[in-house]
This record gives C-alpha cells, structure tokens and sequence, in this order.
C-alpha cells in the first residue's frame, strides 16, 4: 500500500505517520524530518536548505523530489510507503505523480489531516517548547501556515479531483484519528 499524509503543520502528521506505517507495515517517509536531518548533519543540501526552512518557506522542487523520490521507489520495493508532508503543491504533485508511475510507486490513497487554525497555531507551538524546533517559533509558524493555505490546500482538490482523497478530522484525540483513517483505508482497528 503506498499512503500520501497531507495536511498543514501541526495536523498530526508525524505521529499518525508513525503510527499508521507501524500499524500497516510501510515505510514512513517524513519530508520535514529528512531536511531537518540534512540541515543538522551540515551537509550540502542542509546548509542550502537551512534558511529557507528557517524562513518557513517551500524547499524548491528538484531539491525535495531529489531527496524523497529515490526513498519512495526504494520502499515500493517493500511493502510501500506512507510519505508524509509531501507534496506541498500541485506542482511537486504533478511531476512527483510522473516519476512514481515510472516505478510503479504511484499513491493508493492520500488522507488530508484537518484541523481549525487555532488548534495547529497552539500544537505547533506546544511542540516548539517540548521539541526545541527553531523553526516552531510564532513568525515563522504563521507564514508556514500562510505557505499551507497558497500552495498546499489546491492539493485537497486536486486529490478529490483524482479519487485519491480521504479527509479526517484531525482536531480529534490521536487514537480517534488512527482509528478513522483504519476504517477509510477498510482496515480493522
């Protein structure tokens, strides 16, 4: 089963990501975590991507396809994927979608995490005092936010369009959440 996980920052996409690729058997890919780790290891694509993350901006499409999509194909080899906070426009959706169907890796279902904009400012930030993330801080969560409404929300039509979307309420407790995305994917809790 190949899995997409969209939605904006603090929907919960880390956690139901772990949780659903533990509970499923896939791979989690987490687009965020990988250029946090490539940021932290000082490599290359870190330190071009470093302020542009810091600044809550989009990573440009070559650089992020060029870091997940040898993942995605390498996971389909598997049992699959559950890629999450990728894409984050229709544009990465469109020439992501060409490469996937190359390696047979296209998505299966792509499950939208929704949730009021006051409950994603407080869990963002929340996370920022547990987790130490300098890119958690009140401007630049705004502008993440502003960057999810410009590119990202399209996807939610763009998914519909195409068949492929399932939205959740994702202002639910955790397990509330885990649970209905089971049911939508037709698996037993």
């Amino acid at each position: 089963m190949n899995l997409l996980l969209i939605g904006p920052p603090g929907s919960g996409k880390g956690t139901q990501g772990e949780r659903l690729a533990a509970r499923l058997g896939l791979e989690h890919l987490a687009a965020g975590d990988l250029l946090r780790a490539e940021v932290a290891n000082g490599t290359p694509l870190g330190r071009r991507v470093a302020d542009i993350m810091q600044r809550g901006e989009l990573v440009p499409d070559a650089v992020i396809l060029g870091l997940l999509m040898p993942r995605v194909l390498t996971a389909v080899e598997r049992d699959g994927y559950l890629l999450d906070g990728f894409p984050r426009s229709v544009e990465q959706a469109n020439e992501a979608r060409k490469l996937a169907e190359q390696g047979g890796a296209a998505p299966d279902a792509v499950i939208y995490l929704d949730a009021p904009r006051d409950v994603l400012v407080e869990r963002i930030l929340a996370r920022a005092e547990k987790e130490g993330r300098s890119d958690d801080n009140p401007e630049t969560v705004e502008n993440r936010l502003r960057v999810f409404d410009d590119a990202t929300a399209p996807l939610v039509a763009h998914y519909r369009e195409r068949g492929l979307l399932h939205v959740v309420d994702a202002a639910q407790d955790q397990d509330a959440v885990t649970d209905q995305i089971l049911e939508l994917l037709g698996v037993e809790a």
